[in-house]
């Protein structure tokens, strides 16, 4: 068997040019476009670059973006006020603090300070507390992204078995939701899981999220199965890699996505669609309230 690849850029641009179609109709109607604030503290590299990638996601849509750029040093406090003004701030739909932050800051605090009516990331307790009782709003992105490639490849999920491997808040837990509320049974792998190459071969669908180059073994995929690899790996080569052996994967999959170009574009796309949501969302509960 040789996989067939999950083109994440493809979709992706059609996720955004479909947000960009809307945003056009509500200026069309006299409305605003949605707005983004973006927080980025310190000058990692790699940060500055997803930053990068967006803020021009959100022009390229028609959304406004307003990006600010606080030293590595800005205090606790000083981070929570600067939330608190764009929690205040009525041009503002979503506000997206690029982890990770400095070691001095409490992140927790930071996410669950930005209101979750604004939280286009999809990380405060909230909304995953409501992707938890299977009445979601706003979701995290990566795993999101990841539902809609699966069903772009019209990916069955009920009863199917996913497994993930990786419980982070940012992708693992919240995807094990994801899948529980499209019917899939869910095993989640983690650091004390005694037979990860078991648990991988069980998977009809497997998704991949860890940070560690070649974790997972093309010879532990189950024949026929698919493969979302959400890692993204810079060897001493600078070759960029995933967390699962694309090659030997690739033989035994029935789908995959590559890396870069699979998750990551999505990852992208689902933040500009979700700020368009929040949009959406905060003008027809004040339409409720008049």
């Amino acid at each position: 068997m040789s996989a067939r690849l999950i083109d994440g850029k493809k979709i992706a641009a059609a996720y955004r040019a479909d947000v960009g179609r809307a945003v056009a109709a509500r200026l069309e109607a006299g409305q605003r476009a949605p707005g983004l604030a973006v927080i980025l503290v310190g000058d990692d590299a790699a940060s500055q670059v997803y930053v990068g990638k967006k803020i021009k996601a959100c022009e390229k849509a028609g959304l406004v973006s307003r990006a600010v750029y606080p030293s590595a040093d800005i205090s606790e406090a000083e981070l929570l006020a600067l939330i608190d003004d764009f929690n205040a701030d009525d041009t503002i739909d979503g506000i997206l603090v690029q982890l990770p932050l400095p070691a001095h800051i409490n992140a927790s605090s930071v996410i669950e300070r930005i209101r979750p009516d604004k939280d286009v990331d999809g990380f405060h307790p909230y909304n995953v507390g409501r992707l938890a009782q299977r009445v979601p709003l706003l979701r995290a992105c990566t795993p999101l992204g990841i539902i809609r490639l699966l069903e772009s490849i019209d990916e069955p999920f009920r009863g199917r078995q996913a497994v993930v491997v990786g419980a982070s808040n940012i992708v693992g837990r919240p995807m094990a939701l994801e899948f529980l509320l499209k019917g899939a049974t869910t095993t989640v792998c983690h650091r004390f899981t005694r037979d990860l190459a078991y648990e991988v071969n069980q998977a009809e669908i497997l998704v991949v999220g860890v940070g560690k180059p070649g974790l997972v073994r093309g010879e532990w995929i189950r024949e026929g199965a698919t493969v979302i690899d959400v890692g993204m790996n810079r060897l001493d080569s600078g070759k960029l890699v995933g967390d699962v052996a694309f090659d030997t994967a690739a033989e035994r999959a029935a789908w995959i996505t590559p890396v870069p170009g699979g998750v990551g574009p999505m990852t992208v796309a689902m933040l500009i669609s979700n700020t368009l949501r929040a949009a959406e969302m905060r003008e027809a509960a004040e339409a409720d309230q008049a």
